[in-house]
């Protein structure tokens, strides 16, 4: 009865401790994922992936615009935390405090990841280098309070209904299909203005999406946006739309012969995936999720090109 009593004593105690080293493998990966995330190293790995859609689609061999762009993402979306960590306090207070905390860390190493694309970006010479700069200098026009003192009607343009999301897509887009061009010495085709329009219609949603969570601290300071003036309802409807776009889009460019279907098919599917996940507005509470979600398309295509390549 002893030796029972004590094999359930050593059993219970090797349990707790099992349980013990989980919670703490849990926390300290829960900690690294929020370290990932607000510190903007998600979203940078989120960009180069989409360069890799755009490299394998147009045909573009290997060069440094993956990790340049996924080097100015990091800086030019750690600076915008920072400069609006304010109203970030008032929809993810996780986020707001990361910030604060780490500022002092954040700034010189947003600093001195745009400074190495840039450096990168100037060994491919001159529109390499502007491309690069591109994404930087949209930022400071997005979100510089520069235009007040010219007329009290126009504010900032992030501030401006569809012009605010409009300009980030644009710059995106420009930098995500055209840097890796510039780097390779290729020229424009009707492919390269394809993929282009794929990617501004794309980086709207993804910006739209991002905005559902900031939506009270926007309506604080301001800023027009389609949850803001519209709600859930009227985002998921425009954002259908938008995703009609993009297959509508890239069906007239497989007709055309603009893009080759092994390419289009999981650019397809990526756009069914988002069109699945943006029906979850309004209807999941999760918002951080649903984001993530949403983004998750990019890293869908992209395995499912690399598959579908290997496979042709």
């Amino acid at each position: 009865m002893a030796k029972e009593e004590y094999r359930s004593g050593e059993i219970e105690q090797t349990s707790k401790q099992h349980g013990r080293v989980i919670a703490t493998v849990w926390r300290a990966l829960c900690r690294a994922w929020r370290v990932f995330q607000y510190s903007s190293v998600y979203v940078a790995v989120l960009a180069t992936t989409e360069v890799g859609v755009a490299m394998l689609v147009l045909e573009v061999p290997p060069n440094p615009a993956p990790p340049v762009v996924g080097l100015v993402t990091f800086a030019v979306y750690a600076n915008d935390r920072i400069t609006d960590v304010e109203t970030d306090a008032l929809t993810d207070r996780r986020k707001a405090a990361f910030v604060r905390r780490f500022e002092r860390f954040l700034y010189p190493l947003a600093a001195g990841a745009y400074g190495l694309a840039v450096t990168i970006a100037a060994l491919g010479g001159p529109l390499s280098l502007a491309l690069t700069l591109l994404p930087g200098l949209f930022w400071v026009f997005y979100a510089a309070n520069w235009f007040d003192g010219v007329t009290e009607a126009f504010y900032r343009l992030k501030e401006q209904f569809l012009l605010n999301t409009a300009m980030i897509a644009v710059a995106w887009a420009v930098t995500i299909t055209f840097l890796p061009i510039a780097f390779a010495g290729g020229g424009v085709t009707l492919t390269t203005m394809t993929v282009f329009t794929y990617f501004f219609l794309r980086v709207f949603v993804l910006a739209e999406v991002g905005n559902i969570p900031d939506r009270e601290g926007d309506e604080v300071i301001g800023v027009d946006t389609i949850p803001v003036l519209y709600g859930l309802d009227g985002t998921r409807r425009a954002l259908y739309l938008v995703n009609l776009l993009t297959i509508g889009l890239l069906s007239v460019a497989v007709a055309g012969d603009h893009l080759r279907i092994v390419h289009t098919a999981p650019l397809l599917v990526g756009a069914g995936y988002s069109f699945v996940v943006i029906g979850l507005i309004g209807r999941w509470q999760n918002l951080s999720g649903l984001s993530q979600l949403v983004e998750s398309e990019h890293f869908v295509t992209y395995v499912l090109l690399w598959v579908v390549l290997l496979l042709a």
